[in-house]
């Protein structure tokens, strides 16, 4: 069975859409989409706790992480649940999204349906960057835009 879920990112200059797909509840999520009004380069691409956008993206919460584990990559063993790592933009100022990840779900116990996708403005060290700030959000920034992630129609 196919579930897919979207996000509508919104932000002062940064927009976007994010769509995931899951086919099985089991198998990874495929993360896709396009998100316009970013710096050329790296920034980091994470799902909050929350799905709570009344004060900004800031009510969002910390990254998603039931396992209470320190921050990482998105293929490093130690990770938030909500790590998806980089997006890139160009030299346009637009970032695609192709992400495949094994530990996100959009059902059961890492469920990120109704929680917040936030982009960064800056890079994320992957808990890597030996930052005061790595090991919880991989010092990547200020939140330039978010949206909370709901069912979509199939």
């Amino acid at each position: 069975m196919l579930t897919k879920a979207v996000c509508v990112l919104n932000g002062e200059s940064v927009k976007g859409m994010v769509y995931f797909s899951q086919c099985d509840g089991k198998s990874p999520v495929e993360v896709t989409g396009e998100i316009t009004g970013l710096n050329k380069g790296l920034h980091g691409f994470h799902i909050h706790e929350f799905g709570d956008n009344t004060n900004g993206c800031i009510s969002a919460g910390a990254h998603f992480n039931p396992l209470k584990k320190d921050h990482g990559g998105p293929d490093h063993s130690v990770r938030h649940v909500g790590d998806l790592g980089n997006i890139e933009a160009g030299d346009n100022g637009v970032a695609k999204v192709h992400i495949t990840d094994k530990l996100i779900s959009l059902e059961g116990e890492f469920n990120i349906v109704g929680r917040t996708v936030v982009v960064h403005g800056d890079q994320d060290d992957l808990g890597q960057g030996g930052h005061e700030l790595s090991k919880t959000t991989g010092n990547a920034g200020a939140r330039l835009a978010c949206g909370v992630i709901g069912l979509a129609k199939i």
